[in-house]
């Protein structure tokens, strides 16, 4: 009989903190001798996976499809056309009641592993009752925080385990980010998609204030269908020349390198990579008190500040009052870096290597 495969399940690779997990995850696993199938509707992130495992996607070299809708059902298809008669176990990082309903069709064992707070999708009783439903299905379902646990549990009635999302630290390379250059000015930066989720607005207001008080640059990296309602809000309140939408990058940690604090204004997070990179690279945090992840990663505030979801006046007045080279600062710094064993790379990997070894 054939030797059992791990198919992870993910429709869109796109460029967040999922697939830096997914990244790590499968090219740990492959290490440890499992047989990995990366099943996508996307093709161009292959070059991040070990070239032992197999990526099941479209053939075209270039996958020019942004919605995740008709991702999904491409992965679908792709699923019933390549996977269904394999012997595999499914572990699905996007998508997973798509994937747990794929599992039950055709009798495959399914664990799941659910990286955003149950805030995104739970908007009324029908939802809650779906997701509950499905979820129950699960062989096994993994989270990224105990805060996050909870809420599951306490959504769902389900007691998933809890796995810290694993982390490798990357050296920043020195860029030539000359609108940082003024060393009098407070450096704010914040690395997200430009959605809903990740609240811009909160941010530019705060800053909008700030800049009325003290000199203050602001650059925001990261792209989506926000972009241009953020630039309009800039442009008709003329802050053109202290703040800065850069896009999309790839060497993320470089800019946050190149600032003084790093901002995360979200209504809502799973275990934001983003705060973790900046804990690493010794930057000052300040974060939306959302559901679920940042109070988490700072300890409660212990090694940055939270400041209520929305509350642009309450943010402002952190920035207002921080004194980056204060003694108090640099001690929450400190103190939020050598917390980062908790999210040891090979640790946390091997946890999934335990969890999914009984399925395979």
């Amino acid at each position: 009989m054939k030797k059992k495969s791990l198919l992870l399940y993910i429709p869109s690779i796109e460029g967040g903190g999922v697939e830096k997990i997914l990244y790590l995850v499968a090219n740990y696993l492959v290490k440890k001798k499992i047989n990995i199938n990366v099943l996508t509707a996307s093709n161009y992130k292959n070059k991040y996976f070990s070239k032992k495992i197999k990526i099941i996607s479209l053939k075209k070299k270039k996958n020019l499809i942004k919605s995740r809708f008709f991702k999904n059902i491409i992965n679908i298809f792709l699923f019933i056309k390549y996977c269904r008669n394999e012997n595999i176990t499914i572990l699905s990082f996007q998508s997973n009641v798509t994937a747990i309903i794929l599992s039950l069709i055709f009798n495959k064992k399914i664990i799941i592993r659910s990286n955003t707070s149950p805030d995104k999708y739970i908007k009324n009783s029908l939802k809650k009752f779906i997701f509950r439903f499905f979820f129950n299905f699960a062989d096994k379902i993994i989270v990224n925080g105990y805060e996050f646990k909870k809420k599951f549990k306490k959504i769902f009635s389900i007691n998933p385990v809890v796995i810290y999302n694993p982390f490798i630290g990357k050296m920043s390379k020195k860029i030539n980010f000359t609108f940082f250059n003024d060393k009098k000015c407070l450096k704010i930066i914040n690395v997200a998609r430009l959605t809903d989720q990740k609240d811009h607005l909160t941010l530019l207001k705060a800053v909008k204030k700030l800049a009325n008080l003290r000199k203050c640059k602001l650059a925001i990296v990261g792209r989506g269908y926000k972009e241009k309602i953020l630039r309009k809000y800039i442009l008709e309140n003329k802050l053109e020349k202290i703040v800065k939408l850069i896009g999309y990058k790839k060497n993320i940690e470089s800019y946050i390198k190149t600032s003084d604090i790093f901002v995360l204004p979200s209504i809502y997070e799973g275990m934001p990579n983003v705060l973790i990179e900046s804990l690493y690279l010794k930057k000052y945090i300040i974060s939306s008190d959302c559901s679920t992840g940042p109070k988490e990663v700072l300890n409660n505030g212990k090694y940055g500040d939270l400041f209520k979801v929305g509350d642009y006046n309450q943010l402002f007045e952190l920035l207002k009052k921080i004194n980056i080279k204060s003694n108090k600062i640099k001690y929450k710094i400190n103190q939020g870096y050598r917390s980062l064993a908790r999210f040891d790379h090979t640790n946390n990997c091997n946890k999934y290597f335990q969890i999914i070894s009984k399925y395979l």
